[in-house]
């Protein structure tokens, strides 16, 4: 059954993706929030992204399997995956600094200091955000079309299999 490991795999990725759309909208939308709830400009957050470790049922489904000597084909030859998917390891805030904009009318313009006058504003890039979407986006229907293309697969060793 190793055959669905693809499916799994490619939809952690669109998992992965859907996520990063989200924080990418999210941080386009709050491009120009100069106050928060805790009182200081928005900051641009990123998604985190690890391996995905084998299930616990994944394990124990190897360790059953009554056809060893086919799966150790695969390691022996090195033919074999190392992949198990990719998942969200968490949502990071950006460190990087504010956009300081000098406008002195502003109300949230700093009142004195070396910066006063000055705004801080979300260290946010829409060019970078954009180009950010734009990859998600294509990710994504890489996986999609990975998708697509082992369910045909399935669907002709299915025809195969009836002849």
């Amino acid at each position: 059954m190793k055959f669905f490991k693809t499916f799994d795999i490619a939809a952690s990725g669109m998992k992965v993706q859907q996520k990063m759309m989200d924080v990418t909208s999210n941080n386009i939308a709050n491009a120009h929030t100069t106050k928060t709830a805790d009182g200081t400009p928005y900051r641009r957050q990123f998604v985190q992204v690890a391996s995905q470790d084998a299930s616990a049922f994944e394990s124990a489904y190897e360790q059953a399997s009554m056809n060893k000597e086919f799966s150790n084909i695969f390691e022996e030859t090195g033919v074999g995956y190392a992949g198990r998917g990719a998942k969200v390891d968490g949502v990071r805030e950006d460190a990087t600094d504010f956009n300081w904009v000098y406008d002195p009318s502003h109300p949230d313009a700093m009142k004195e200091g070396p910066k006063a006058g000055y705004v801080a504003k979300p260290n946010v890039n829409i060019i970078q955000e954009m180009t950010n979407m734009m990859l998600a986006t294509r990710a994504y229907e890489a996986n999609a079309t990975t998708v697509e293309s082992a369910k045909s697969m399935a669907m002709k060793a299915l025809q195969i299999g009836k002849g």
